[in-house]
């Protein structure tokens, strides 16, 4: 297994050892990697390998049962999932936590809706809202027709990125993307995988949660491949291709086999 490479210093967050059981039931052992400011690292890893378990112990959801997580270089314990938020660690789900038939730039807001006035005459502050919205989603290269459209109008990538905006206007660090290409078109998926390297270029650390290697590959800097809550390595991009990952995923010698079982003879 390599070594953490990338920029000097201590990682934005770090990865130990980590193991979390459910009883007799261990979904994670021995997990270790390092997500740095300015990268991207991809956690790899089909329908049960330990992927959602991963996210929930770096969101905060669970604490780990062993190894340690470390922030700056020093171990954190979170005990809540608003302890993890309030340290810069922002999770963006595969739902979004978006409402379908409300503007944008509500749920841009949404939880967190800033005020004007005082004592019993505040109110929501409509137009700073809008106003911030416009701008946070021009940062990130967003190009949106009117915030005061539904955001059940836009497709899933923009969904995606304007969620991604939205954790880095609340002062994310490390932001944590769920499975966010999983259900877009090749053309969509293009338009997440922009605003992950618009991200990772403004500074932020991004965990890039995939099952798609060809997804992965383009825009990652570390790779850490999981089979049934395992690692099976932690590689730099320079230490592994593509091709690398897809058969590392797939099993390599299953997937010879099964190549072999499903070809046949062309017909005469």
């Amino acid at each position: 297994m390599s070594t953490a490479s990338g920029a000097a210093g201590a990682p934005l967050l770090e990865l130990r050892e980590i193991g979390k059981d459910f009883g007799s039931v261990i979904a994670l052992d021995g997990i270790s990697t390092t997500v740095r400011a300015g990268q991207v690292t991809c956690v790899l890893g089909d329908n049960g390998a330990g992927k959602s378990t991963l996210i929930k112990v770096l969101s905060g959801v669970h604490r780990p049962t062993r190894g340690e997580l470390l922030l700056d270089g020093a171990p954190v314990r979170f005990g809540a999932p608003r302890e993890a938020l309030d340290a810069g660690i922002a999770t963006v789900y595969q739902d979004l936590a978006m409402i379908p038939l409300m503007a944008i730039w509500r749920n841009f807001f949404l939880g967190s809706e800033p005020t004007t006035g005082w004592g019993p005459f505040r109110r929501f502050d409509s137009a700073t809202a809008k106003d911030v919205t416009r701008r946070e989603l021009a940062a990130m290269g967003i190009d949106v027709r009117d915030v005061d459209q539904p955001v059940g109008t836009l497709s899933g990538g923009e969904r995606q990125s304007v969620a991604i905006a939205r954790a880095v206007h609340f002062g994310a660090r490390v932001l944590i993307l769920d499975e966010p290409t999983s259900a877009l078109g090749v053309k969509q998926a293009g338009v997440v995988l922009r605003y992950i390297a618009r991200a990772r270029d403004q500074g932020l650390g991004v965990v890039f949660i995939t099952h798609n290697p060809h997804h992965a590959h383009p825009v990652g800097d570390r790779f850490l491949l999981l089979n049934r809550g395992r690692s099976l390595g932690d590689f730099a991009k320079g230490e592994v291709s593509r091709e690398e990952l897809t058969t590392m995923m797939a099993g390599g010698d299953e997937l010879t086999r099964l190549a072999e079982e499903l070809g046949r003879e062309p017909r005469s």
